[in-house]
């Protein structure tokens, strides 16, 4: 009865959209540090690529059975490895700038963009998790 109060709902879609987005900080914080490193290729984790298996997942447990109960399958990618406890990225390089002579095709102006969307999708991430978790707490509580 406790697992399915965490695996119901937008609970299981709420983690993983954490997950992710705190994976992808990462990887973006290393393309920060390393933007005038000579030879550096800028990584990145695709977002349409979680955005259609987080899609398929969800999906796929509306039509089972119970709809709003239990773990959300979220199936490997190339960039993204799903674990029952978390997940582990493996970015790929991005080839869209122009090369400099250094062989870096560094972009600030797109990193920091990629940033402030990171940031703002994952702040939201936790504050919709955050919401849920309130939920709980009332319910257990039985106070309005």
């Amino acid at each position: 009865m406790i697992a399915g109060m965490f695996n119901g709902g937008a609970m299981p879609v709420l983690e993983r959209l954490v997950q992710f987005t705190g994976a992808r900080h990462r990887v973006i914080a290393e393309n920060v540090a390393n933007l005038s490193t000579p030879y550096y290729r800028p990584k990145d984790l695709s977002v349409a690529h979680f955005r259609e298996q987080l899609g398929r997942a969800v999906e796929a447990r509306r039509a089972s059975r119970t709809p709003n109960t239990g773990p959300l399958e979220l199936r490997s990618t190339r960039q993204l490895a799903f674990r029952p406890d978390g997940l582990t990225a493996r970015p790929e390089p991005l080839d869209e700038n122009v090369m400099f002579h250094d062989r870096n095709n560094r972009d600030l102006e797109r990193v920091m963009q990629d940033l402030a969307e990171n940031t703002l999708t994952h702040n939201a991430g936790v504050a919709m998790l955050k919401n849920q978790f309130d939920l709980l707490k009332m319910a257990i509580r039985e106070t309005p």
